[in-house]
């Protein structure tokens, strides 16, 4: 590896770090500050509530990390520019564009050791931080998954338990459903069957059900069960997409698809973990436009204004496409992708003429 490169190399790894240090900490604080809000009527161990916010802040992190490629670009130039370095490394032949060149080839690596790593990291971590809150809120007393053998409820209600099983779940209802019900001790009270129930409200109504208890079936045309879920509620339960692995999340899509569940939340999310390596290398590129065009200001605060204030819309910018995406009203491809080509398109017309800044 050529000197200048070494050195280059150097340069933005600490700047990075130094960047990402500095942004945990922030986040670390505001999350801290929100646990301690959450417990403050509550009488907790005093590590707790930092427990939860160091488990809670690297997926918070993960999201944060465009605005982290820009900025720590923006404070390696800034370094370079104070030290002059910068005009050493043009007199030793080296333009404009091989330094953005560089800057490129380290995003994209650490791009693809972030997702690799750090995101299955936050997200085992984010996954106990879930489990951890959820025993200090009513929520423990219910929970629902999904697996391939289709969706499970646990529900505690009016001192009763009710472990329910659906092959399928289709907008406001469950089809092919059969839910047990216990009491305090467990003991078995009835069992429902029933091949579509209306979920719509938290007093579920349900069609055709045949009851079962002391070896008598009984039919009955309606019934209705109380119940703390609904449609609305069960699907928000599985929208912290976050708290899942890469493999988990591939897992999710299959078993989303056997229970005829929308899968385009998922698929959204996964295009998107894989588009990042390409979002880091754009914010990197235009965080060097920002700085090559703006290096004969002396107001450092004014470089990194403009820089955040980018970064900003286009954000935004993303989040509206990630939404149309995942409300179905343009394909998830053109959701995730087309937002990053054009920003790519930019980028490329504004390193037009790079190396005479």
């Amino acid at each position: 590896m050529k000197t200048y490169v070494k050195f280059i190399v150097n340069i933005f790894l600490k700047s990075f770090l130094n960047m990402f240090i500095i942004m945990f900490s922030l986040v670390f604080i505001l999350n801290l500050l929100s646990e301690l809000d959450f417990f403050k009527q509550t009488e907790v161990d005093t590590y707790l509530p930092i427990y939860l916010a160091l488990l809670n802040t690297p997926s918070l992190i993960f999201e944060m990390l465009p605005f982290i490629f820009l900025l720590s670009t923006q404070v390696f130039f800034i370094n370079l520019f104070r030290n002059n370095e910068i005009q050493v490394l043009k007199y030793s032949g080296l333009k404009n564009i091989n330094i953005i060149k560089i800057l490129c080839y380290i995003t994209f690596v650490i791009g693809l050791v972030v997702i690799i790593f750090l995101y299955n990291l936050s997200a085992s971590l984010k996954n106990v931080y879930l489990e951890q809150k959820s025993s200090y809120t009513s929520d423990d007393k219910y929970l629902a998954v999904i697996t391939n053998n289709g969706l499970w409820i646990k529900d505690k209600i009016d001192n009763k338990t009710l472990i329910i099983n659906s092959s399928k779940i289709e907008p406001n209802f469950l089809i092919e459903t059969f839910i047990s019900e216990f009491d305090e001790n467990y003991e078995i009270i009835r069992n429902i069957k029933s091949n579509k129930i209306n979920i719509e409200k938290n007093k579920w109504v349900i069609f055709d059900a045949k009851i079962f208890k002391d070896n008598v079936i009984v039919n009955k045309d309606f019934l209705e069960i109380e119940s703390n879920f609904n449609y609305e509620k069960i699907q928000s339960l599985f929208s912290i997409l976050s708290s899942l692995s890469i493999l988990e999340l591939f897992e999710l899509k299959k078993n989303y698809g056997l229970l005829g569940y929308s899968t385009v939340e998922v698929k959204v999310h996964i295009q998107k973990l894989i588009s990042y390596p390409i979002y880091f290398l754009f914010m990197t590129i235009f965080s060097c436009i920002i700085m090559f065009n703006t290096k004969n200001l002396e107001n450092k605060t004014f470089k990194i204004s403009i820089g955040l204030f980018s970064s900003v819309i286009i954000y935004y910018i993303n989040n509206f496409f990630y939404v149309l995406g995942n409300t179905e009203r343009i394909p998830i491809f053109v959701a995730v992708w087309i937002p990053l080509v054009i920003l790519g398109l930019v980028v490329a017309l504004m390193t037009n003429r790079i190396n005479e800044k």
